[in-house]
């Protein structure tokens, strides 16, 4: 039995619903602390933004368990309550890492607010972690045991942010996204790496959280073993995992593929500058090291699985259109000029343009997401065609 198993289809019946879940409510708060947490992006561009009283210090953090967290653990809340409403309990992570991201981006680091946004942060890395411990029961997989460690240390930086920068937790949370996502892929990707994918992936997951952990009391030395590490999972899933041969397909697969590929580009380009740099803080390496794991590989990740990890969340179909190119293109390229910029000339006007358009192009992610799913799926052209009758 996989994991799969365990999650929700997106239709039933053979007709796609389009009747929106409850569940979508958990997609607003991450939502919300997306759009908050990229004004405070915007902020520590020096750029206009929408709100120009907002604590900047808050994007890493608001972005990462706010944002990502709530989407991750919606995904596996949903797996864990599916067909057991006795189960529904482990909504509360989505809705807590949720709720305290938005805490957080409106009170700002040194307020009360941000303090509550914090401990309900807390709360709900605890109860992912325990969704996991749940699926475990139902199903003691080895790739569940590497989930299990990917909630390791979204729980342990939720705490440490308390005391230590957030600059100090960033090899913490790029574990926990890392292996969260490297996980979904070999869930959904067995077949084509083969029996020896998941104890692969549960040595690598632990290198990589131990590295991170390394990191926290010899800073310089974890940075660059957590980058060598990451330099292995990456050359690992360009080999083994499927879209070196689905971006030869077409609709669908080949985009899929196209992110993927970008996804894996920019994790290896990150894992070069942890070990040549240690991504130290206040260098340029610094910034490029956190928005190639934050930007290039986990939102093209996003943008690669949204027409089948929504659907399963809001049970209602996301039906693929070729319009969803133009959000993952633009992101790439702005990370591009981005971290051209940084390394070549600076934090000057063409390193806040790439910013910039890696904003508007979450954006228009968010807003074609909405528009495919206002529009459902796209009509049939042409004639049916005609099936004999079986005798």
């Amino acid at each position: 039995m996989s994991l799969g198993a365990l999650q929700a289809p997106a239709q039933t019946g053979g007709k796609k619903s389009r009747r929106v879940s409850w569940r979508v409510v958990f997609l607003v708060l991450g939502g919300i602390s997306l759009l908050m947490g990229m004004n405070a992006g915007l902020l520590n561009l020096g750029s206009w933004a929408p709100s120009a009283i907002q604590d900047d210090s808050v994007h890493g953090f608001v972005m990462t368990a706010g944002f990502l967290g709530t989407l991750i653990s919606l995904e596996r809340a949903q797996a864990l309550a599916h067909n057991a409403s006795k189960n529904n309990w482990a909504f509360l992570a989505p809705g807590l890492l949720g709720a305290g991201g938005i805490m957080l981006a409106v009170g700002g680091t040194a307020s009360f607010w941000g303090m509550v946004g914090h401990l309900l942060m807390i709360q709900g890395a605890l109860v992912f972690s325990l969704i996991y411990l749940w699926l475990w029961r139902r199903a003691p997989l080895t790739l569940l045991a590497t989930q299990i460690l990917s909630a390791v240390p979204l729980l342990v930086a939720t705490i440490l942010v308390l005391r230590f920068d957030v600059s100090a937790l960033i090899p913490l949370l790029g574990a926990f996204l890392i292996i969260t996502i490297v996980s979904e892929r070999a869930e959904l990707a067995q077949l084509s790496m083969g029996r020896r994918a998941v104890p692969t992936l549960l040595v690598l997951s632990t290198a990589l959280v131990l590295a991170a952990t390394a990191s926290l009391l010899w800073p310089e030395v974890g940075a660059r073993i957590f980058g060598g590490v990451q330099f292995l999972l990456a050359l690992w899933l360009i080999k083994d995992d499927v879209p070196r041969h689905l971006i030869k397909s077409t609709g669908l697969h080949r985009y899929t593929a196209f992110a993927l590929l970008t996804g894996y580009f920019w994790l290896i380009v990150g894992a070069i500058t942890w070990i040549l740099t240690a991504g130290a803080v206040g260098t340029a390496y610094y910034d490029v090291v956190i928005h190639t794991i934050f930007i290039g590989f986990a939102f093209t990740m996003i943008m690669a699985h949204a027409p089948t990890i929504f659907p399963a969340v809001m049970s209602i179909p996301v039906p693929y259109r070729p319009i969803m190119y133009l959000p993952l293109v633009l992101l790439n390229i702005g990370l591009l000029i981005r971290v051209f910029a940084e390394i070549a000339v600076g934090q000057g006007s063409l390193w806040l343009l790439g910013g910039q358009i890696n904003v508007i192009a979450i954006l228009i992610f968010l807003v074609t997401i909405i528009g495919t799913v206002v529009a459902g799926e796209p009509k049939e052209t042409g004639e049916p065609k005609k099936t004999k009758a079986r005798g």
